[in-house]
């Protein structure tokens, strides 16, 4: 597996279905009666043939919360199938085509395939495998000497967004506080299983922001699911900032590894060890306002966040008195139990930006 390319999608594609722009020229149709009492309005006949829509076939009509009208062909709930290809060959850089492999699956297409001119490449062979074990739902399907299909086998309803952030939070508050156990015990082993521990929380990261896009594109799994595309936006910004948060869980760990060897006083020992508690308090604070909507918790806990602050920047004072050796990895872990909690922060900020904007 590639080392801390770990494939970070912050920032997502929205995907349009084909023959449409990101940005569209608005159609002004009026509204007509017929018989007295029925309201119609003509639809683009440019839509009706990219939809293959025939005469007296059945579309639906959805309702926004916006009050806008949504139209589509799809009534049954199928879902959309996309495909994306990609030519590999024997110079293709190998952390490139991971990243187009993760990009793929985070913009939501149903199937992946890789096409050689000649033999598939060993090395491509391999990263599918490293990819399929990465990213979840995803397995091969198809295999030859010069292609290889790998096809989302998970129904994104069978996996609500709220859970798969409550075991986010679960995993990084887990990490943060292993990883200082380990600088405590010395214990190193501990401190490598928080790193591996990080990927874990990569692939949930992963599979929300997938089903943002999903449901961005798919009104039908949007309202299969009961999640309106700016909820699931919501949750996915939610979701990169409690990936952020284990990875500075992750850097203290690393951090840890570097002290084993080093001595550090007790009092400042003990001093990390209330920041970090304060911090994962803050974390712990944070989500719950967030399942709860709280906007009152969601404030009184970025005050906190100051309190936590001191409580760092005591500890960074004290690591002035140690060699380099030592003071580099204190000072960077002080620093990120404060990320932590001002991450922490952040979820509070929207949390009352979100639940604000649902206020009627």
């Amino acid at each position: 597996m590639c080392d801390k390319l770990r494939c970070h999608i912050y920032y997502t594609e929205r995907i349009y279905p084909p023959g449409t722009n990101a940005v569209q020229s608005m159609e002004i149709r009026k509204v007509q009666i017929t018989g007295g009492s029925s309201y119609i309005v003509s639809l683009p006949k440019q839509w009706i043939r990219s939809a293959n829509i025939q005469k007296n076939d059945p579309v639906g009509l959805i309702i926004q919360p916006d009050g806008s009208l949504l139209i589509t062909p799809k009534i049954g709930g199928e879902p959309t199938y996309r495909t994306r290809v990609f030519e590999v060959g024997a110079t293709t850089d190998r952390t490139y085509l991971l990243r187009l492999l993760v990009g793929a699956y985070v913009a939501g297409f149903t199937a992946i395939r890789l096409e050689s001119r000649g033999r598939m490449p060993p090395f491509a062979l391999q990263l599918v495998r490293e990819f399929t074990q990465m990213a979840i739902g995803q397995e091969v399907v198809g295999e030859t000497d010069s292609s290889i299909t790998i096809k989302d086998l998970l129904n994104p309803a069978e996996m609500p967004l709220e859970n798969t952030l409550k075991r986010m939070h679960v995993l990084a508050r887990g990490m943060q506080q292993d990883a200082m156990a380990a600088i405590r015990g010395r214990d190193a082993a501990l401190a490598r299983d928080v790193v591996v521990r990080d990927t874990e929380v990569d692939r949930l990261h992963w599979l929300v922001a997938r089903q943002d896009n999903l449901i961005a594109i798919d009104a039908a799994l949007s309202r299969r699911m009961g999640i309106p595309v700016h909820q699931a936006t919501y949750y996915f910004q939610v979701s990169r900032i409690i990936e952020r948060i284990a990875d500075h869980a992750t850097r203290v760990a690393h951090n840890a590894l570097a002290l084993i060897d080093r001595e550090v006083e007790a009092a400042t020992l003990d001093l990390m060890d209330d920041a970090s508690a304060l911090a994962l308090d803050i974390f712990a604070w944070s989500m719950e306002a967030f399942h709860s909507g709280d906007i009152m918790k969601a404030n009184t806990t970025l005050q906190k966040v100051r309190d936590l602050e001191e409580m760092t920047r005591e500890i960074s004072t004290r690591v002035l008195r140690y060699e380099a050796v030592t003071a580099i990895p204190v000072g960077q872990i002080a620093d990120s139990i404060r990320r932590i909690g001002e991450y922490s922060g952040d979820i509070c900020e929207s949390v009352i930006n979100y639940t604000v904007g649902q206020e009627s």
